[in-house]
């Protein structure tokens, strides 16, 4: 496996653990007036005057279900191109190498849609903005930074992947 292969199955790797964390972490969208809230796509934790810290599942608004599908879809579409990025070094098999870009491409397009779809959902009541329009009291958190990281990381990957790919094109 060549250093561009080995580059490129790790930079989506690292996407692929980022992009998990962001889902695990409630930390989407934050706030610290009147206590903590901290809105996730699967958690969301509040604590209201140093008392207790609540968290439960959030029932997500179109906007953001979408979101969620696209990032869950977008994780499984990065592991699969790992496993086909592992698979066609063991079977050195060039075809495989090129069906690991178009589903890392894949994954690339549905981290970018929920990148997009994600702010719709800020009309929501906990939040009470608009579209596209974060009140200021609410501020992104780390989830989504982790998120974004992820994005950029299966970007990379990709274009690394292309690397890979443009030079064995001519061995078929």
């Amino acid at each position: 496996m060549d250093r561009l292969t080995v580059t490129s199955g790790l930079l989506f790797l690292a996407a692929d653990i980022f992009a998990l964390l962001s889902l695990a972490m409630p930390d989407w969208i934050v706030s610290y007036v009147g206590g903590e809230t901290r809105l996730g796509l699967m958690w969301t934790c509040e604590t209201l005057h140093n008392r207790k810290q609540t968290c439960y599942s959030p029932s997500l608004g179109s906007a953001w279900l979408v979101t969620l599908t696209c990032v869950l879809m977008g994780s499984v579409c990065v592991t699969a191109t790992i496993a086909l990025l592992m698979l066609s070094h063991c079977y050195r098999a060039t075809s495989m190498i090129i069906h690991a870009r178009w589903v890392g491409f894949s994954a690339m397009v549905m981290f970018c849609l929920a990148a997009v779809i994600f702010p719709m959902g800020f009309h929501i009541e906990e939040i009470g903005g608009e579209p596209y329009q974060l009140p200021n009291s609410f501020q992104v958190g780390y989830s989504y930074i982790f998120f974004v990281l992820a994005l950029w990381m299966t970007v990379v990957s990709e274009l690394f992947a292309g690397k890979v790919i443009c030079p064995r094109l001519g061995e078929l």
